[in-house]
């Protein structure tokens, strides 16, 4: 397969801006660019697409892109083959790298957002209106989405799910098949799923009420 030269990129770039965010022949076509681009950090066509802003010190490099009307801002980094797209804001100190991506939910009002020093990274997927902020981490196959909120110096891994308007914050550490969502509020403890989904209450750890 031959090389792509900057107006083939050019051409590609075009087509797929001109096709509906969350079209799957768009997202085919950005996701062939990313295999082919490296190098330099915060170029238009490559890096930003769309109505995207990467602003302040914020940088995107590698393979990663930022498109749709996407914001990062700060001293905020995505890279590796990471995607920040839809209305989803990276701000702070936060990254966002491996094969991370942070998008919105067209069906749910607001935006998600990792700020702070907050790390997504790996395959992990932050949605809708879900906010990852202070020391938290987000990675492995774990999924943070609907009005959830992860702080403090939480970690959500492996095949977690963390949903609805559940607050995991603390210490705390979600990991294995685990599921929290509805209102539950989880202040510390590691949880791997074997407790079943928990989704209301405030709890120090598994069997562990606040």
């Amino acid at each position: 397969m031959r090389k792509l030269t900057a107006s083939d990129r050019d051409i590609l770039v075009k087509l797929a801006s001109n096709l509906p965010a969350g079209d799957e022949t768009r997202r085919a076509i950005l996701a062939g660019l990313t295999k082919s681009a490296s190098g330099g950090s915060n170029i238009p066509g490559k890096h930003v697409l769309d109505e995207a802003d990467v602003v302040g010190d914020a940088r995107v490099s590698g393979n990663a892109m930022v498109m749709d009307k996407a914001l990062v801002d700060g001293f905020a980094q995505v890279h590796g083959n990471a995607w920040v797209y839809d209305k989803a804001q990276v701000t702070d100190d936060a990254s966002v790298y491996g094969n991370a991506k942070v998008f919105d939910d067209a069906f749910v009002f607001g935006n998600a957002h990792v700020l702070g020093n907050a790390k997504v990274y790996g395959g992990a997927r932050v949605s809708a209106n879900a906010t990852v902020s202070g020391d938290a981490q987000v990675y492995g196959n774990a999924k943070v989405f609907g009005d959830a909120e992860v702080y403090g110096d939480a970690h959500v891994f492996d095949k977690a799910r963390v949903f609805g308007n559940a607050h995991v914050l603390g210490n705390a550490k979600i990991g294995g098949n685990a599921r929290i969502g509805g209102t539950a509020i989880i202040l510390g403890g590691r949880w791997d799923g074997s407790e079943g989904k928990i989704l209301e209450g405030r709890w120090k750890a598994p069997g562990v009420p606040a």
